[in-house]
């Protein structure tokens, strides 16, 4: 049987391998596991608890930081302000104490940031892996009927999104393949690792959510484009994009040029993607930038026969379902 592709799975063979094979259900799951669903949501009563759980497995030198704020930008794309996270790190033979050390000053610095507690986890040595690899799980509690989902989405609606496309990605290059990018300049290559500073989209989430949307999605794998795809996909309609309205840093245009990388398609977790009636959207637009983080409009939702449609040089294309993120282009297994 041939191998699998190294990235986050296709989303047909995730649905067909992974997702089809989940039969047992419980009346108690509001949101359960599909494509494109940030997080799962449980009815506890009054309340319900919204949980997420990602890897960080491309990255190094901020393992610590990514991975809390990974798995607290899922809860967040629901409206819901995270409270708790777990850390299970596995790590490669010959790690330090220093090591560890280092990793977890990292993470504690981004649950603060955050304002979410690290509240358990598992750390071990392993020869299973070959760097360090941290699976988070994080937490959030709101009033049953507060989270906000895709599925409310409707034709006519904004596509808002917050900073820059390639976000992530651009930092995790810019770190970890600093002698690949000899043409960038000192400065450019500062600015490159300094926008993995801007990886949570906690605050933006919790304004919009306040303020009420149709749903978000956080831009991870498969990026800005993977994002909008699955988010119609969730809602079964369309999507009309376009691609010059879409913010990218001159220095992501080049490290893409560098490694024949699509922007759009570049992990992107600091991003958040939101749909919102035209009257809200207003609203989260001004509040997000009175927050201090750009927004941007970049498109509309659609009817489902309009298709996932994205503007580019005058014509219309159809975006594509999402696979193995455009970061492997660079960062190699």
């Amino acid at each position: 049987m041939k191998p699998l592709k190294v990235g986050k799975l296709d989303s047909d063979v995730l649905k067909s391998i992974v997702i089809d094979k989940i039969t047992y259900k419980r009346s108690e799951v509001l949101t359960r596991a599909g494509i494109g669903e940030d997080c799962a949501v449980i009815d506890f009563g009054k309340y319900e608890c919204a949980v997420s759980t990602d890897p960080i497995t491309a990255d190094v030198n901020d393992i610590g930081r990514l991975s809390i704020h990974i798995s607290c930008n899922d809860i967040a794309s629901n409206g819901i302000q995270p409270l708790g996270i777990t850390l299970a790190c596995m790590l490669p033979e010959g790690t330090t104490e220093e090591d560890i050390s280092r990793i977890m000053e990292q993470a504690g610095r981004a649950a603060e940031q955050c304002g979410v507690e690290i509240i358990g986890g598992h750390t071990e040595v392993t020869r299973a892996v070959r760097q360090p690899v941290i699976v988070s799980t994080a937490f959030g509690r709101a009033l049953r009927g507060a989270s906000q989902s895709a599925k409310d989405m409707k034709p006519g609606d904004a596509i808002l999104l917050t900073k820059y496309a390639g976000l992530e990605g651009t930092g995790i290059i810019a770190a970890d393949l600093r002698d690949e990018l000899k043409e960038l300049s000192g400065e450019e290559l500062s600015e490159a690792d300094s926008l993995l500073d801007q990886v949570s989209v906690v605050k933006e989430g919790v304004i919009a959510g306040k303020i009420g949307t149709s749903g978000m999605h956080d831009v991870t794998e498969g990026g800005v484009f993977g994002a909008v795809w699955e988010m119609c996909h969730i809602s079964g309609l369309g999507a009309e994009i376009d691609e010059a309205r879409i913010p990218v840093k001159e220095v992501t245009k080049k490290i893409a040029a560098h490694y024949g990388i699509n922007v759009f398609r570049l992990i992107s977790s600091g991003c958040m993607l939101i749909a919102a009636h035209p009257e809200e959207a207003g609203k989260i637009q001004a509040e997000v930038s009175a927050a201090g983080i750009p927004i941007t409009k970049i498109g509309e939702v659609k009817d489902a026969d309009f298709g996932i449609m994205a503007w580019k040089d005058g014509a219309l294309s159809p975006i594509d379902p999402p696979e193995a993120d455009e970061l492997y282009r660079a960062v190699r297994a």
